[in-house]
Order: structure tokens, then C-alpha cells, then sequence
């Protein structure tokens, strides 16, 4: 069906396709050998929310449109299917992990209109509410900390008396952001598992939560989830975009969100890690 699928999408005729990680009902990575020759990914959500892919598909365009990180191409998406360039896997290099820092540099530099996106957003099955803003401390409070406390809470991975300690920091958000920044664009859930490595070596975005947000949010979210030489990466992007002289003291205000997201959809320690990041900004 996957075959079918891509062949009527592509207008091309399929060789074969190789299932990469599924689940249930179809659900997950295929690698579809074309007859013409080479292949391409094909990324399948049966059942899935409308506008699941077509926000991923957006936010791959809206990352390879800055022309700065390796992101593949978009060749074509259903409700439920989207099938994009096929990359070779291969093993980090430090001459790729130099790129990936000078180009995730640009991709944040060529920014957003506001903060937020005009897309539905998602981060992993989760929802995202990208409903657009012009002020990041009051966006990232009320977009992308408190919606996931509250899951985090239903779920059990906090207790309410802990939550108000994430609250609290919320509720200082203001004097916490640190310097006033444009909106940057941003990857979203930049974690090791979205940094693809090729057969040269060279570093791909995939899988984005892609919206226009701070652009210290990339960096914490790789400082949780290390992709490998992320110091390379660090230093090679400061070269291009300099960064604030105290952003190093804001990661754990920034792994809020991503701890947050975990804590709602896993439960387990993340709550708690949560809570111990919020707490240093108390």
C-alpha cells in the first residue's frame, strides 16, 4: 500500500519498499526503491491528526527556504503520507558538525515574522499552539510551558505543589528571558535523534517543530538530547551569530518546554527533572 501510495504521489513506478521502525497500522518510516533509479523516504501516519504531516512538511520548507542547514527536499504529501529526499545514512564528522553550526546560524538569522507560526504546530504527538506573538517571554510561558505542566500534572509526573513552582517562574518570565531577541527560525525539538548524519559526514535537520521562537530554545533543546560534537557545533555557530555572553545560565529556562512535552507524553523522571530546572530561577 506504502508502494501505491508513493507511485501515485510521484507519478513514478516503485521497486520495492523497505519498512524502517514501523508500528501499528502502518504507521512509521519506509525507504521506497524507485524503478527509475535511487530512493526516496516515505513517513506514514494512518489515522493521524489533519495538518500532523502537512505541519512537518511546512516546517521542512520553511527551514530549507533560510538556504543554510541541510534540510531534504519535500517531494510530495497526503493526509497521511509524506515522502521526502532520501539521505544515506552515515557517521557524524567534524567537518559536518562546523557546517551544521554555521547553517543552523543562518536558519535562525533569516528568522520568523513573529514568534509562533501560521501553521497548526505539533511536537512529537503532542499539539503545539503556534497562534503568533510579538513578545517571546509571554509566548513561551503561555504557548509552550504552561499547556504541557497542565498535561504533566493530569498525568501524574507532577503533583500540583510542584507545579506551582513552575508557575512561579512563569510568572517571572519577563526579567528570566534575558536580552531582547527577533524572532529566530527555529528547528523546534532539536534533539539528537532530528540531526541526521550522511555517508559524508554532513549533518540534516529532519522531523521539525519548526515556528518562529528564541533562538537559545535550539541550543537547549541539543544540550538535553546531545547530538554528537555538539562544542563543534556550539563554537562553529557562535562564529556566525554570536551568542550572549550569559545564554549558558538560560538552557535550563529553555528545557522547560522540552522537559515539559516529555513529562506529558512519558511520565517517568522528566517531571522531576522539570522541577529541578525550574527551580534554579527561583
Amino acid at each position: 500500500m506504502i508502494g501505491d501510495q508513493v507511485a501515485a504521489l510521484l507519478g513514478a513506478k516503485v521497486a520495492g519498499v523497505t519498512a524502517l521502525g514501523t508500528g501499528s497500522g502502518g504507521t512509521g518510516g519506509y525507504r521506497v526503491a524507485l524503478l527509475s533509479g535511487g530512493n526516496v523516504f516515505a513517513k506514514a501516519y494512518p489515522g493521524s491528526e489533519p495538518g500532523f504531516l502537512t505541519a512537518e512538511a511546512r516546517g521542512l520548507q520553511w527551514l530549507r527556504e533560510a538556504d543554510g542547514a541541510a534540510v531534504p527536499e519535500v517531494l510530495g504529501e497526503l493526509e497521511d503520507l509524506l515522502v521526502t529526499a532520501w539521505i544515506n545514512p552515515g557517521r557524524p564528522t567534524p567537518s559536518g558538525a562546523e557546517e551544521l553550526g554555521r547553517g543552523l546560524a543562518t536558519v535562525h538569522a533569516r528568522g520568523a515574522q513573529t514568534f509562533g507560526a501560521p501553521w497548526n504546530g505539533y511536537i512529537g504527538a503532542l499539539s503545539m499552539d503556534n497562534a503568533e506573538s510579538d513578545d517571546w517571554p509571554s509566548f513561551y510561558a503561555e504557548r509552550r510551558v504552561l499547556p504541557y505542566l497542565r498535561a504533566a500534572v493530569d498525568r501524574g509526573a507532577l503533583a500540583l505543589s510542584q507545579a506551582a513552582d513552575i508557575e512561579a517562574v512563569c510568572a517571572r518570565i519577563e526579567e528570566l528571558a534575558g536580552p531582547p531577541e527577533l524572532p529566530a527560525r527555529l528547528h523546534g525539538d532539536l534533539w539528537s535523534g532530528n540531526v541526521h548524519w550522511d555517508v559524508k559526514g554532513r549533518a540534516w535537520l529532519i522531523d521539525p517543530a519548526a515556528h518562529g521562537g528564541h533562538r537559545e530554545t535550539d541550543l537547549a533543546m541539543m544540550a538535553l538530547f546531545e547530538p554528537p560534537l555538539l562544542e563543534t557545533i556550539l563554537g562553529a555557530y557562535d562564529e556566525v551569530h554570536p551568542l550572549a555572553d550569559d545564554w549558558r545560565e538560560r538552557v535550563a529556562l529553555h528545557q522547560l518546554h522540552p522537559l515539559l512535552v516529555h513529562a506529558a507524553m512519558f511520565g517517568g523522571s522528566y517531571g522531576e527533572q522539570a522541577l529541578g530546572a525550574a527551580r534554579q530561577y527561583l
